[in-house]
């Protein structure tokens, strides 16, 4: 009886999946898709396009005529993720946040799973492990097995788009941090750490992580500078 009357409060909670794309005209569509068909079903999936220049935006506007719950917005000029991921976190009405990148999918009951153990346990973020697209490869891989809070010194263990966050958590921290526009998670998952924020991630991998089109790889230099910025608490310049 307690855990049917957990699952009733958990479905009437929204939850905000937001999604900044940039050039996913090949992959978005079943991004989208795999948000929509979520067995958990009070979701609002909102995406900005960051200034693309092929059709994922007019991709994204024809699925939305097809769906209530999907808001499609463009940015004038390319942002970057970081600023992009803000403006979608003001406009979303849902209790929680959660990250979906455009060329990754999700399992169709990962929004479930993740709602499930933070309410019932009281977390205020909840992440997943993640197949590798085309491998069997599950990350992360030994370091699951590690304190979290000694972990994300050296690394970060999450993977980005499947964090789920308590909005209120993000409204109080003030969202991303501005100033890093990239390794921005890293630097979030620190912050939230360090304010001692409750954190877990689920052993399932519950997410599908594209690494031929992944930011890490792409830019790897900058990714580093941030990265180290965050690991030696250092404001970042741009480079």
């Amino acid at each position: 009886m307690n855990l049917i009357r957990l699952q009733l409060v958990q479905m009437d909670k929204k939850v905000s999946v937001i999604m900044s794309i940039y050039n996913n005209e090949k992959t978005i569509e079943k991004a989208i898709l795999s948000i929509l068909s979520q067995s958990y079903e009070n979701i609002e999936l909102n995406v900005i396009d960051d200034f693309s220049n092929d059709q994922s935006y007019a991709i994204c506007k024809e699925i939305a005529l097809k769906h209530k719950n999907i808001n499609v917005y463009q940015n004038e000029i390319n942002l970057g993720l970081t600023k992009s991921l803000n403006i979608l976190i003001s406009k979303s009405t849902g209790q929680f946040i959660a990250r979906q990148d455009g060329d990754d999918y999700s399992h169709v009951d990962r929004i479930h799973q993740q709602i499930n153990l933070i309410e019932s346990r009281n977390f205020d973020v909840v992440s997943t492990r993640a197949y590798i697209m085309d491998s069997k490869k599950v990350i992360p891989n030994y370091s699951y097995y590690l304190p979290l809070k000694q972990i994300i010194k050296y690394k970060n263990p999450f993977i980005h788009g499947t964090l789920l966050i308590k909005k209120d958590v993000l409204d109080k921290i003030g969202g991303y941090d501005h100033r890093f526009r990239y390794s921005q998670d890293y630097k979030l998952m620190t912050d939230l750490l360090n304010y001692g924020y409750k954190v877990s991630m689920i052993k399932e991998p519950l997410y599908y992580l594209n690494m031929n089109n992944n930011i890490s790889n792409k830019y790897k230099k900058e990714q580093k500078y941030y990265a180290d910025c965050v690991r030696n608490n250092l404001d970042p310049v741009k480079i």
